[in-house]
């Protein structure tokens, strides 16, 4: 009986780790296998047959070098304009990458896409529209106070 149970296959479960986490306990998580997870900010870079991308788990956000064909699914990246796509990356950390200068970053083996991305519209709200109105009325004055000024002085 404990023989079928030790011997029959189950899904594994791993949990992702923070970006503190890792910063926090480099040395620590060094060469390891990592799971971690966050939304894509910022553009993807594409360097041959890989590419960088920016991951950021809302405290911090760590470069990721992956296959190029990996980040084919990646459709948003986090901007003013956009929220990017969450992803969960799983892959070999590196608290010193000797390959990339010497900068912390993960060598992606994989990517599961946890959630797409949308644009964000940004509505100009009346409050928006008087401010604008009031600094330029501000302007407006100082200058006119100005070359009054100047005028009575020449």
């Amino acid at each position: 009986m404990l023989y079928a149970v030790l011997c029959v296959p189950y899904p594994a479960f791993s949990q992702s780790i923070s970006s503190a986490e890792l910063i926090n306990n480099a040395k620590q998580y060094d060469g390891k296998l990592v799971v971690y997870e966050g939304e894509v900010i910022g553009d993807v870079m594409v360097r041959g047959e890989y590419a960088w991308v920016n991951v950021n788990d809302e405290k911090n956000a760590i470069g990721i070098w992956i296959k190029k064909d990996l980040v084919k699914d990646i459709f948003y990246t986090g901007s003013y304009k956009a929220k990017g796509d969450r992803i969960e990356i799983t892959g070999k950390f590196n608290r010193v990458c000797v390959e990339h200068g010497g900068d912390l970053d993960i060598h992606a083996q994989s990517i599961i896409k946890l959630s797409s991305g949308s644009k964000i519209s940004h509505a100009v709200t009346t409050k928006d529209i008087n401010l604008a109105l009031g600094l330029s009325c501000m302007v407006l004055l100082v200058y006119l106070l100005r070359a009054r000024h100047l005028k009575k002085a020449s």
